[in-house]
């Protein structure tokens, strides 16, 4: 079995396979619509088989048929299929008509041997081979530290751009830096009040870091503060610049958040590229002028208003970077553009896919807009506002301080990014079971240890020791069928992207294998002679050790081999 189509793919195809080929012998009506897709669930009480679908039951009425008819019609052709041939032992029909199928011994070999034979690659697909994707994560001024909503997307972003590689997937992560506007001024104005002892301006950046970059600005540049008020205004702006980029850049590599590309907002102006892109959209007829300004129609796909892009003074509105940025993306060569925003861009949503449209682009395709909502950090019970460094918001730093990096990534991606997430640093600094990156990866560890003790009793364990036929106890049964899953957990990660699903995956599979590891013993006691089904159990441990390891790393988390 290939790992990019899993056991439950396979199933699923089959059972539409069978779907077709009784409606063209008329065993079903030849005007029934049949699903583009069948939903296969994992039954609670394992008699019931490894898989159970109510396609029967859903199919009844349109078909005028009884739906255990429609169930044994579908019976018949599952079991005559030559694809699942020797991977399905069993299809029983339950109650008013719903299919509960087996897992033959084979098939379950199959799984472990995939695992054992693609090792880091378990699990990857194809579904988005040949695809470009430019993944724009993090967008931030270069003014001060990274902060708790950037932190969110960091873990978020890095994870996403991990899936959608795992589904095949050309990824290029981008960080889109806001190096232009009134705000850069006021940083240079900040760091020069600083590094000169007068206050900062009211409206200007506050708090240790501003002392700090000014302090390190005048021991590299003494001669800074001899300049003229406008040379040294833009001297401690662009010196500040770099110094804070830098920083930025340290900060997320240290979180294991590498970009291959940070984009300047300030190079859309360069060599007359905005007016390249409004010719553009011009030619696409959603230019239009009014009271001495240029506006984008957006009202044309769905925006609430037109948007202004060069004012009536000739400067240029924050969208005119949006279009321009957009264009960018696309015309070096992205088929696929996610934005990944705050929970503040709510209304950027449709203005982005507004931009595609009139770009002559498919906004249902070519862009893809995520909003992550707030994160709130709480200690000793109380919710952690301030920053010693930056004076407001928590910073990503600060956080990986507090609970490791490993912690903050995998409590960060394991909620969905559309709600609102509480972080209790004191459940991530402990080692219990209420704290889910430590129950995972002692789940790792604990797998660790017992090979490790398999090797020194002389199991042997490996794709050569996987003994399926032996595997007969309903726990062996239930952590295969988790394993077999990780496939399609991937790939509707990728597909709905929502990284969340692996941690969540991880979790439950971490929970499964305790089970596992609680009711069947993979080592002997004592003196008692080891046996292939302990060579068996501690291959399906290393099976499993593989697919928890394999869900860390799309999480970047670290999988250690002893806790």
């Amino acid at each position: 079995m290939n790992s990019q189509e899993s056991i439950s793919d396979q199933v699923s195809l089959a059972i539409l396979r069978a779907l077709a080929q009784a409606v063209t012998s008329g065993e079903l009506p030849s005007g029934l619509v049949l699903p583009s897709e069948i939903t296969l669930e994992r039954p609670k009480n394992r008699d019931h088989g490894d898989y159970a679908t109510s396609v029967a039951l859903s199919l009844s009425k349109a078909a005028g048929l009884n739906p255990r008819a429609i169930a044994e019609v579908i019976r018949t052709y599952l079991m005559a299929d030559p694809v699942i041939n020797g991977s399905v032992s069993a299809v029983d029909i339950a109650g008013p008509g719903f299919l509960n199928i087996s897992l033959a011994r084979a098939g379950q070999g199959s799984i472990i041997a995939s695992i054992l034979k693609e090792a880091d690659r378990y699990g990857h697909g194809n579904a988005l081979a040949g695809v470009s994707v430019n993944l724009e994560f993090i967008s931030a001024n270069p003014t001060g530290p990274l902060h708790l909503g950037h932190t969110r997307w960091a873990a978020v972003g890095d994870a996403l751009g991990r899936v959608l590689t795992a589904a095949g997937a050309k990824v290029t992560r981008e960080f889109y830096i806001n190096d232009r506007g009134n705000q850069m001024e006021l940083f240079g104005a900040s760091l020069r009040a600083a590094a000169m002892g007068v206050p900062v301006p009211e409206d200007g950046y506050h708090g240790e870091y501003i002392n700090e970059l000014a302090k390190s600005i005048i021991g590299s540049h003494p001669d800074y503060l001899h300049l003229s008020e406008v040379e040294s205004l833009s001297a401690f702006r662009d010196a500040g610049y770099a110094l804070q980029l830098a920083d930025q850049q340290r900060v997320l590599q240290d979180f294991r958040t590498n970009f291959d590309i940070w984009f300047s907002e300030r190079s859309l102006y360069d060599n007359d590229f905005f007016k390249h892109c409004l010719d553009r959209l011009r030619s696409q007829g959603h230019v239009f002028e009014e009271g001495g300004a240029t506006w984008l129609r957006t009202t044309d796909f769905g925006d609430d208003k037109d948007r202004v892009m060069i004012k009536s003074d000739g400067s240029f509105a924050y969208f005119a970077s949006d279009s321009a940025y957009y264009i960018s993306k696309r015309e070096r060569g992205f088929d696929i553009c996610i934005y990944m925003l705050g929970a503040d861009h709510h209304g950027y949503v449709n203005r982005l896919k507004a931009i595609a449209a009139c770009a002559g682009d498919d906004p249902s395709y070519n862009i893809d807009v995520l909003i992550g909502q707030l994160v709130k950090i709480l200690e000793n019970g109380e919710e952690l506002k301030l920053s010693k460094r930056a004076g407001t918001i928590i910073t990503l730093e600060e956080l990986v301080e507090k609970v490791g990096v490993d912690a903050a990534r995998y409590t960060l991606i394991r909620y969905p990014v559309d709600t609102p997430m509480v972080m209790d640093v004191d459940v991530l600094r402990s080692r219990t079971n209420e704290n889910p990156v430590y129950y995972v990866q002692y789940a790792h560890a604990r797998i660790c240890a017992v090979l490790r003790n398999a090797t020194d009793l002389g199991i042997a364990y490996g794709i050569d020791e996987i003994h399926p036929e032996l595997l007969e106890h309903e726990r062996e049964r239930e952590l295969i069928g988790a394993l077999a899953e990780f496939p399609r957990v991937l790939a509707g990660a990728a597909e709905l992207r929502e990284p969340h699903r692996v941690a969540r995956y991880a979790e439950e599979l971490a929970g499964i294998y305790h089970r596992f590891y609680a009711d069947c013993r993979v080592l002997p006691l004592g003196d008692e002679k080891a046996t292939q089904l302990h060579s068996a159990r501690a291959t399906l441990c290393n099976a499993t050790a593989r697919v928890i390891a394999n869900s860390l790393a799309l999480l970047g988390v670290s999988a250690p081999e002893k806790m």
